[in-house]
């Protein structure tokens, strides 16, 4: 069976989108067959060159491009939150009707061991499978849950990583709620798209461990400490499936400071190198 991956760029993210998915390749079973379906608004410039890369990986690229702009009219955005991070929530309204599940991954992730576990996860009638990122203090998850009246959810989940259900996200998941939720919250968002499912969907989400499959890069000495050493580095080697670098700052600018950036540049390089190949 195809697993379905799921992201929503534009241009900006054009090449981390294809460094995660050489990243996928490296670290998964090599007889898996993945489906990519990318939500972009307008069409990619280099489309084309995204089809080929992934052509080269034996994957199959679908771009579903987003006629409706209109429709997201209601939608705050700003430099830092582009109109993109909002698609993940209606996908449904652009995938095919006949998927079942799909994996929705940010593109600034780095798959570094096998993910078939989480793809294949017993939803237990949730909508979504996320992961509540550790180290968030006692004050800030009362805050979260003040500000979003969310206080029956388990934690503030991060949407960088997001298993869907997607036969009942189409029963469940409708415009008008969320639109409804940016008119009368929109002031008090935070982080719009992961504020906005929280504070909807947050007790219908199934948590799955934020160490293994959406290790926030930021906090690699909270997981150590809070774990009594147990996720340490080669701990994260060997289990994590996901290292996701949350924040402003990325790893392949030059003002990055933070953890794995030489691990990112490393699997950078050799899509580069791929790249080349292909075009040779």
């Amino acid at each position: 069976m195809p697993i379905n991956l799921l992201f929503s760029i534009d241009n900006h993210y054009l090449q981390q989108l294809k460094t995660t998915l050489w990243s996928i390749y490296l670290n998964t079973n090599a007889q898996q067959h993945y489906r990519v379906f990318v939500l972009q608004q307008p069409r990619l410039l280099y489309d084309q060159e995204l089809a080929v890369f992934c052509q080269q990986l034996q994957m199959d690229y679908y771009p579903l491009v987003i006629e409706d702009s209109n429709f997201w009219a209601q939608a705050p955005v700003s430099k830092r939150y582009p109109l993109t991070i909002y698609f993940r929530l209606l996908a449904q309204r652009y995938l095919p009707a006949d998927l079942q599940r799909i994996l929705y991954l940010d593109a600034d992730i780095l798959c570094i061991n096998d993910f078939t576990k989480l793809y294949n996860l017993n939803f237990q009638d949730n909508l979504y499978a996320a992961a509540i990122h550790s180290g968030l203090t006692d004050i800030t998850t009362v805050f979260n849950k003040v500000r979003l009246d969310t206080y029956e959810s388990d934690g503030y989940y991060n949407s960088g990583v997001l298993l869907m259900n997607l036969p009942l996200i189409r029963e469940q998941v409708k415009a008008q709620d969320i639109f409804q939720t940016i008119k009368n919250n929109g002031k008090f968002f935070l982080l719009p798209d992961q504020d906005i499912l929280n504070a909807l969907y947050g007790k219908h989400i199934l948590t799955i461990p934020d160490e293994i499959y959406n290790y926030d890069t930021r906090k690699k000495i909270i997981y150590e400490t809070t774990s009594g050493g147990q996720f340490n580095l080669p701990w994260v080697i060997k289990n994590t499936a996901f290292l996701h670098f949350c924040g402003k700052d990325k790893p392949w600018q030059a003002s990055y400071k933070g953890n794995f950036r030489e691990l990112y540049l490393h699997y950078q390089h050799q899509m580069h190198n791929l790249m080349k190949s292909a075009l040779a």
